[in-house]
């Protein structure tokens, strides 16, 4: 059993290397005892996204639940949100995604949640130690199937609506599972929407289902400036994550993106805690100081900004990567469906365009997620000893990774928990202070993994 796979707040590794038929078997097994031991309902949504190895890793998955006494509603090939949805309106006592979510095709995963709050951490850790000492419970599970699709769309009629405008949009889906969702849901709210890549297919034949790198988002770009439409939206592999484009094809970024929707709640809600993550440009923070709001600096990673939200009262939260969380008018996690439902709501209220949103916010220079391969055995180790290097000289804020302050703008190094990867993030006043600072900490980085 491969340790990496436990990561910080899901599972995930290469399906037929670490996610065997007995793996997925023993975590069912391992996740029904720690729930039952919980004293959750002994009852588990499951749902599945389209990879090729998702049918066998679900069968096998359910096959454990159901061999310690947990019964399961299986609810579909479908985007991971929806999983989240039947969790908070189904009666079960937990839910498992059976996803590898933006990760490439080969790879798969798991995102669970106990009750209504997802696992992570020490919890994962905790199902490792069961699956490693084979403490699991006994007992006869059944399965069952419900339409969560359904009640989700009509969920969404029923509490979103769009104002006057008409609004024209295109969708990328990545041949992920918002495919079969998206398209009718919006038109049905009164858009008119064009489709690309629209048909599930696990070996993404198109482009990689990642809205966080702009290669992907080319197809989207020329689509959005071909017909006119008012904007793009793309979904990665699961439809947690969602990627915007405007009216002329530029992309909107995931911190520029919640600078629009936090404008939109702060003059709804005054006062309001909006939580950001340590990639997040500081124009973010700073504008939702400015318009009275609270903002927060937090980790990354889904289950981490659920809990610094519930334990903040936020009413929204939002990641560079395209995770955004709804409180306000919604459960509080994160859904990238719902995410383009609020953001057509606000646009379709506005006379100007989509980028005129943005008008007042500060320009600055910046690099994308930048994605520099690391072994996963040391990777958390070459960002200590590039917080150490740093902290002698500068401000480093490490509430995850290094986010090292320079007197004209900030650098971030902090490890993937999604894959042998570090992420580096640069922003500065001016083009020359970013190609400085990501110099200077790219030379902290090779000199800290040559030591190693």
């Amino acid at each position: 059993m491969n340790p990496h796979v436990f990561r910080a707040y899901d599972i995930r590794g290469v399906a037929d290397r670490d996610l065997s038929d007995d793996f997925a078997h023993n975590l069912g097994r391992a996740y029904g005892s720690f729930l039952r031991r919980s004293g959750g309902s002994p009852k588990v949504a499951i749902g599945w996204d389209a990879r090729l190895s998702s049918d066998r890793i679900r069968d096998a998955l359910k096959s454990g639940l159901h061999a310690c006494g947990c019964d399961t509603i299986s609810v579909g090939m479908v985007p991971t949100p929806l999983l989240y949805f039947a969790t908070h309106t189904l009666d079960v006592g937990g839910g498992i995604m059976v996803t590898g979510s933006h990760n490439p095709a080969q790879d798969n995963g798991f995102k669970m949640m106990l009750g209504l709050d997802s696992l992570h951490g020490k919890d994962i850790q905790s199902l490792r130690k069961l699956m490693e000492q084979q403490d699991f419970d006994t007992g006869s599970g059944t399965d069952d199937t419900y339409n969560i699709r359904q009640s989700y769309e009509q969920w969404i009629r029923s509490n979103v609506s769009l104002g006057e405008r008409p609004l024209s949009v295109v969708i990328d889906a990545g041949n992920g599972p918002t495919g079969p969702i998206v398209p009718g849901l919006l038109e049905d709210l009164g858009c008119e929407v064009t489709g690309l890549y629209c048909e599930p297919d696990g070996r993404f034949p198109n482009h990689h289902p990642d809205p966080t790198v702009a290669a992907n988002l080319v197809d989207l770009q020329q689509a959005v400036r071909a017909s006119g439409a008012d904007l793009g939206i793309a979904y990665d592999g699961d439809g947690d994550r969602i990627g915007v484009v405007d009216e002329h094809g530029e992309i909107i970024w995931g911190d520029r993106l919640m600078v629009i929707l936090s404008r939109a709640l702060l003059a709804e809600e005054p006062g309001a805690i909006i939580v950001g993550e340590v990639k997040c440009s500081q124009t973010l923070f700073d504008d939702i100081r400015a318009r009275g709001g609270q903002p927060v600096m937090s980790r990354v990673g889904h289950s981490l900004i659920k809990a610094e939200m519930k334990a903040r009262g936020a009413l929204l939260a939002g990641e560079m990567s395209g995770h955004i969380f709804y409180k306000h008018r919604y459960f509080g996690y994160d859904d990238a469906t719902y995410a383009t439902c609020r953001l057509l709501e606000i646009l379709s209220r506005q006379d100007g365009p989509l980028s005129e949103l943005l008008n007042g916010l500060p320009e600055t220079f910046s690099t994308p997620e930048l994605r520099l391969d690391c072994p996963d055995a040391i990777k958390f180790d070459v960002v200590e000893r590039v917080k150490a290097q740093f902290t002698a000289t500068h401000e480093v804020i490490d509430i995850d990774g290094a986010r090292v302050l320079f007197h004209d703008g900030w650098g971030l190094v902090r490890a993937s928990n999604t894959g042998p990867v570090l992420v580096l993030r640069c922003e500065a006043q001016s083009q020359g202070a970013v190609d400085r600072i990501e110099q200077s900490l790219k030379g902290a980085i090779n000199a800290a993994k040559a030591d190693l």
